[in-house]
């Protein structure tokens, strides 16, 4: 059956509106022992659209799912023909100032480690360096047989040869990375097998339908407990993959701030909400706090996605 994700969410209680003054960002920062949970509204600035924003995906679009991915072969081309589109596209984006703001954050010792619900790499691109890919990465492919890991590149690489006239142009692109065309479009796209074992290839990131790696998720909630607050960074927070992070900060009485433009379902849990764009934000408290953002750096001219840390990284 094909499952629809979770598109919003109605609250059950009147929430506090969102303020526009950004120094809870920074006090909390400035106490140090922070962990960040980013979400899709942090790389919407690297020209990546969010699911559920004002024209969000999800209005238009329903991601694949696993049951699909794994019980159809016409879904899996129809997958992998819009990935494969989508990708040229994805592959082009640039961490943003959002993204540099919190690799900062991080070599100034404020931010203890990040927590992604994004498989776009630009945390990795920007430096961080453990960030938790919480749903995986899209510069990485298993097989569902063998279990080997390859980079996306590669594969990207060997769809290409094996599909050389395949140039259509996609209505637009998608958080996940896939591009919407037509079934026509598609057409009889070539899709191709595990080099190791001949098996189903896929992207090692978590579908809708599928569950997050359980000793993922306990690396997560150690994070938390090591905390000393929870800054949570363009997440909508609908589904229970982050949320969950949220309520056991403030279940061990941990200080949550929110910076989302829009309300969200964690913000009962928040000390505040702040309804700011990301990027001035974060750039903004950083001069507050005598810390440097960088500049892009032309190293970034490279797909973030295709780089090392986000292709081939475990």
């Amino acid at each position: 059956m094909r499952m629809r994700p979770t598109v919003s969410w109605t609250p059950a209680e009147d929430l506090p509106p969102g303020t526009t003054d950004p120094r809870p960002v920074a006090e909390i920062l400035n106490a140090g022992g922070v962990l960040v949970l980013s979400g899709a509204g942090i790389s919407t600035e690297s020209g990546i659209p969010d699911y559920r924003g004002v024209g969000g995906s999800l209005s238009r679009h329903t991601p694949m799912t696993y049951q699909d991915f794994t019980g159809s072969h016409a879904a899996r081309r129809r997958y992998w023909a819009r990935s494969h589109l989508g990708w040229r596209t994805f592959g082009r984006a640039r961490p943003n100032a959002g993204h540099r703001a919190v690799a900062a954050f991080e070599r100034q010792g404020l931010v203890t480690g990040v927590i992604t619900q994004n498989v776009d790499g630009l945390h990795q691109a920007a430096g961080s360096e453990d960030a938790v890919e919480l749903h995986g990465s899209l510069g990485r492919v298993i097989c569902l047989s063998c279990g080997a890991r390859s980079p996306r590149r590669d594969l990207a690489r060997r769809l290409a040869e094996a599909n050389p006239d395949f140039a259509p142009v996609a209505a637009g692109i998608n958080p996940d990375g896939d591009a919407d065309l037509t079934d026509a479009q598609v057409g009889d796209f070539r899709v191709l097998p595990c080099t190791v074992c001949g098996g189903i290839l896929k992207p090692d990131v978590v579908f809708f339908g599928e569950a997050v790696p359980p000793q993922r998720v306990e690396h997560c909630r150690a994070l938390v407990r090591e905390a000393t607050s929870l800054l949570v960074l363009g997440s909508s927070l609908t589904v229970m993959s982050g949320l969950r992070f949220v309520r056991q900060a403030a279940q061990a009485e941990k200080p949550v701030v929110i910076v989302n433009r829009d309300a969200t379902r964690g913000d009962r849990y928040a000390a505040t909400r702040v309804a700011l764009p990301l990027g001035p934000t974060l750039t903004a408290v950083a001069g507050t706090l005598g810390i440097r953002v960088e500049a892009e750096a032309a190293s970034e001219s490279e797909a973030a996605v295709e780089g090392e840390a986000a292709s081939e990284a475990s």
